[in-house]
């Protein structure tokens, strides 16, 4: 066998099992050299926050143990991608560098630079592996990319089957001559002091298998997933998001795995359309991202560069700590520090009272997720905090403001989701749970409630916050 290797660079593709670029690699009669590069500079004001940096350490341990169990070491390395790469070239005399597509506006850069550079020295290829449709192949009739969901996911619906995923190869021979690694535990990747890392750690199991078992628990229990989706205060969503997010585990693995479960029980069939649907919603926001690479800092429809937003510092520091004093939207931040995960349903109130109520930019929002979710990317993201301030791709009705007492009643009716995540109202009955401020104070005193002290009085009036988002958004319309 030659001995000059093919380089897998590793990226958001963290697995063994249907990874194309690995595959065909293993088959290329040459060595393979698996690598992973730490990366802060490249993707300049997007580089992993720090619950994503929590499950990168754990997701590339995961990573480095599966390749050792094959005879094989994750080389790690710090630095600018393209200059780290360069220099494990030279190194090793590599024949090829392989890798995962992304779609990231800096992803993208660096991959056409990546061709210009190295595509005359040794074989170049990017494989797909991250969505179902690359971003490019769905089109409108006219031979435009879609603005809207629902015909994209029609689409897409309308495209050949997703292949099927791809074993992990059997066998890799890996480059022998010892390349300089770092040691992941000096990249410093996991919270020191203090450390706040104790719900995640309960919460999640970063790598391949975790994400195999949260796949294979999903599959006990989507059945009722269509209905079940909407409410936070039980486990009826996937849970898969960050396994996605960090290539744990393929959309194709997910696709297919559910697609047989439809046909072998036909009572499942009606929550895995559903759960696809929001597989599709995924593949909508990369499409946009690929074709609109600027929204995650700009509004998608024309009519919002003026709109009146305000600064309120201790309104967005109430907002992230779980202090506005509306239970949902409490609850809801609560879950998110603690987990560094949220339900989606939720994600929608508290992003519409941040952005409604208080007026606070969209992008102070898509900020704080970026900073504390598991599962935070680029796409889903923006177009996740566009859509609900309704400057987004179908965002429709734009003005829609989001009623978080009724919210909470309708979608959390038992209180569930409320009382574990804020326990200081866990002694109020249903009927005031989600609107404390309207108890009888006989209620409150029982409950061993106090406004103000042992939970916030709501820092904003609703039917007020109400009318001045409206004449914001008629006054962004007017101008």
């Amino acid at each position: 066998m030659p001995t000059a290797p093919i380089i897998v660079w590793f990226r958001q593709d963290l697995r063994l099992s249907d990874h194309r670029a690995l595959k065909q690699a293993a088959s290329a009669d040459r060595p393979v050299l698996p690598v992973y590069i730490l990366d802060d500079e490249s993707p300049g004001d997007w580089r992993p926050g720090g619950a994503s940096r929590w499950w990168l350490h754990h997701s590339l341990k995961s990573l480095a143990d599966a390749l050792a169990d094959k005879g094989g070491t994750l080389v790690l390395r710090r630095g600018r991608s393209d200059e780290e790469l360069a220099r494990l070239i030279e190194e090793t005399g590599a024949a090829g560098l392989y890798w995962t597509r992304g779609y990231e506006p800096h992803a993208q850069e660096l991959e056409k630079k990546l061709h210009r550079e190295f595509g005359e020295r040794l074989e170049v290829k990017r494989f797909g592996g991250a969505l179902l449709f690359e971003p490019e192949a769905i089109e409108t009739g006219a031979g435009e990319p879609f603005k809207v969901f629902t015909p994209f996911w029609k689409a897409c619906l309308r495209e050949p089957e997703p292949p099927e995923p791809r074993p992990r190869p059997g066998k890799l021979d890996f480059y022998a001559k010892k390349i300089r690694s770092d040691k992941l535990d000096d990249w410093d990747l996991l919270p020191t002091r203090p450390d706040w890392s104790g719900g995640l750690e309960e919460t999640w199991t970063p790598g391949e298998n975790g994400a195999h078992r949260r796949l294979r628990d999903f599959l006990n229990r989507v059945e009722d997933y269509g209905e079940d989706r909407d409410r936070p205060g039980i486990a009826g969503t996937s849970g898969l998001s960050p396994h996605l997010h960090h290539g744990e585990i393929s959309p194709r693995q997910v696709w297919h795995t559910l697609r047989r479960t439809a046909a072998g029980d036909r009572a499942a069939a009606k929550g895995v359309e559903a759960y696809l649907r929001e597989l599709g919603w995924r593949e909508f926001c990369y499409h946009l991202l690929h074709h609109w690479p600027g929204i995650p800092r700009q509004p998608f429809r024309d009519g919002f560069g003026n709109f009146p937003w305000r600064s309120d510092p201790r309104g967005l520091k109430a907002w992230q700590r779980g202090r506005t004093g509306f239970p949902i939207v409490d609850a809801g931040m609560r879950e998110l520090w603690h987990t560094g995960w949220m339900h989606n349903r939720v994600r929608m109130i508290v992003a519409s009272f941040l952005v409604k109520h208080l007026l606070i930019r969209w992008q102070r929002g898509e900020e704080w997720f970026w900073d504390t979710l598991v599962d935070a990317d680029l796409a889903n993201n923006a177009c996740g905090w566009q859509w609900v301030a309704g400057c987004g791709a179908d965002a429709a009705p734009y003005f829609r403001i989001f009623n978080p007492m009724l919210q909470g009643k309708k979608f959390d009716p038992d209180g569930a989701y409320v009382r574990r995540w804020v326990p200081e109202l866990e002694s109020l009955p249903d009927k005031h749970l989600h609107e404390p401020w309207s108890a009888p104070a006989e209620e409150l005193k029982k409950a061993g409630v106090e406004l103000g002290k042992t939970y916030p009085e709501p820092i904003v009036d609703h039917a007020a916050a109400r009318q001045r988002a409206l004449a914001a958004l008629k006054e962004s319309k007017q101008g």
